[in-house]
Order: structure tokens, then sequence, then C-alpha cells
């Protein structure tokens, strides 16, 4: 198969669950520096082999935020596949996938740590608790960290203004137009922290109902084609990843990609593109580590402390600044010394 042409992960879990039929994925890329952690993700996909790629993909991706981040954590991604076509899961339906992949989680024995991700919430930890410790993100009250969106919009709002910084040569973003691409939890966050900035905001969103934020915040209300290649100064993809690939790159218009989506390139070539295009593209694994690296502080001997984690998220700032200086350093793209700086961090674990 298409996606076994990379495969470099260490384990790959894929389990039917008893109670409701479904299948749940667990990809571990690597556990060099820690336990593998990443979320869960619940999506309906054309067939199997597309939740598979993506739980690879992503895992892939999850071990790149914690070695730049300099976490004691690996890289894993786990996937509750619903089949296209299947009607909407019942509430008991949707408890027995969620007690499922609980089972398969604590199956691994404690290699995988699974947190929320697109399509679950901090209450579906609580039931996939019932069946593994191996779960952050769980609320305050039940000594967790409870939901990570505010932190993860935190480093994206970071990371805008040190590539605004690198851009234009000032942070600030009064006067400039800023792009939202998806305005879910994290979306919405960041589009409102750029806008009491004193950003013009372009947003949008696949979910019509989300034209309500965009009024609220004074915003112009697009879809999500018309705000990827919106005239702006900044364009920040919020939703799921891949928008940038040789088809669209050509027909942007703005000076700089940063924004909390996974994967926003369609190949690593694409940042290349980017690059000879005069398009600075902050690299996703940096920019949307704030979720990560707050769930890093939960797990951190001496309990969850959020202060602790407001100080580690901004540090994504820095490590951004770091990949800036570096990539001009020996003439390559961000994403090349991202990955230099990601591949160290793995070498000194190892090691």
């Amino acid at each position: 198969m298409e996606y076994l042409a990379t495969l470099d992960h260490e384990e790959l879990v894929v389990r039917r669950g008893h109670r409701s039929g479904l299948y749940s994925i667990v990809a571990v890329h690597s556990t060099v520096r820690g336990p593998a952690l990443g979320g869960c993700r619940m999506w309906v996909y054309d067939d199997s082999r597309a939740a598979v790629r993506d739980a690879l993909r992503l895992s892939r991706g999850m071990t790149l935020k914690s070695a730049v981040a300099g976490l004691d954590l690996g890289g894993g991604k786990g996937v509750i596949l619903v089949p296209e076509g299947m009607p909407p899961l019942s509430p008991a339906r949707r408890r027995d996938a969620l007690l499922d992949f609980g089972d398969t989680v604590e199956s691994m024995g404690g290699r995988y740590i699974t947190a929320e991700d697109v399509g679950t919430s901090e209450k579906d930890m609580e039931v996939i608790a019932e069946r593994t410790a191996h779960v952050t993100g769980l609320a305050r009250r039940r000594g967790g960290s409870g939901d990570p969106s505010p932190w993860t919009a935190l480093g994206v709002e970071v990371a805008i203004r040190v590539s605004a910084q690198e851009a234009f040569g000032a942070p600030g973003l009064r006067g400039r137009t800023v792009s939202v691409i998806g305005l879910g939890h994290v979306g919405a966050r960041v589009a409102g922290a750029c806008r009491r900035a004193g950003a013009k905001l372009v947003v949008a969103d696949v979910d019509p109902s989300k034209r309500e934020i965009a009024r609220r915040l004074g915003a112009r209300w697009v879809t999500p084609p018309t705000a990827l290649f919106a005239e702006a100064d900044v364009v920040a993809p919020c939703a799921l990843g891949g928008l940038l690939d040789h088809e669209t790159v050509p027909r942007l218009r703005c000076r700089v990609v940063a924004g909390a989506a996974n994967n926003q390139l369609a190949d690593d070539a694409i940042a290349d593109l980017l690059h000879a295009r005069g398009i600075l593209w902050a690299p996703d694994f940096v920019v949307n580590a704030g979720g990560i690296i707050n769930i890093a502080v939960e797990l951190a001997p001496g309990g969850y402390d959020p202060k602790r984690a407001r100080t580690r998220v901004r540090e994504i700032g820095d490590t951004l600044r770091q990949t800036y200086e570096d990539a001009r350093a020996i003439d390559a793209t961000p994403l090349t010394a991202a990955h230099e700086l990601a591949r160290r961090n793995l070498r000194d674990a190892a090691q």
C-alpha cells in the first residue's frame, strides 16, 4: 500500500472494538525521547487505508513537534475510524467506541498516551479514562489540564507575531490583514487575539453557523478557498491540513503563512516553492505545539501549573526565532532548519 513506502514507525496497532464494531488505530512513530503522546481523532474516512495513512502521518508530525519543543515525549496518534456513509453515531455507540479505544490504549502498556483531537473532547477523555490511565487533558477537577485549545491558540498568536517581525520588521499586527481559515476552538481564539491586536480580519469555516463569530469580531466572512487566496499579510490555516500544494501556492497573495493546522504542506517540496515565492512559512509543528507543551506540564513532577504552562508555551516564539535564524545562516527553508533542530534533539536523546 502507498503509505507503507515511507513507514518508519515503531508500532502500528489496529483493533476492532468488541462493543462498537469500529476500528481503533494507534500509530507510534517514536519513543526515543519518551512515551508517544498524540491525540485521539474521531473522523469519517473513505476507507481504512486513509485512516491508517492519517495516523502514520500525524504521529510522525507529533515526533517532530515534541522534539523541536524539547519535550521528554515521543510521537503518536490515535484514530477512531467512522466509515463514510455510516449514520451519525448514537450517544451509546459513541461511548462504546471511546471505551474500545481506551482498551486499545491500555493494551500498549504506556508506550502511547492519548489526548483530545479533532472530533473528540475533554468529556470524551473522561470516558476513555474509564479503561486506561494513559490519557491526558482531563478536566481540572480530575487533576488534568483541561481543554488544550487555548494553549494551542496562544502558541499560534506568538508565532504570528514572531513571523511578522521576520517578514515585516515589526511584531505588531495593527493595520495588518490576517486571514484565518477555520473557526473551531483554536481558530476562533486566534482570530480574537489578532483582532484585539488591531488586525483586520478575513475569516472562513465550512460550518455556516460560525458566521456569527465573524460578525462578533467585525471580520469579513468568506469561503475557505477565498480566505486562502485573500490579499492578506498573514494567512493562518487553523483547520485540517494539506492545503498548500503545487496548485494553491502559486495563487497565494500573502507574505506569511502561520497557523494551527497540522501537516499544512502536501509534501516537503512545497516549502521550497513557498520560499521561492518569498512567502515565509512558519513550520506547523513548531507553531501548533502549545497543546502538547501544556500536556507536558501536566505530566511533569509536581502536577499541573497553568503559569508554568503559559511560560513554556510562549517559548514557541524563541524556538521559531531560532528556526528563522538557522534558516538564514544555512540559506535554507524554515522547514529544513526545523527538521535539523528536531534531528539534533532526537540524536541527543538517543545518545
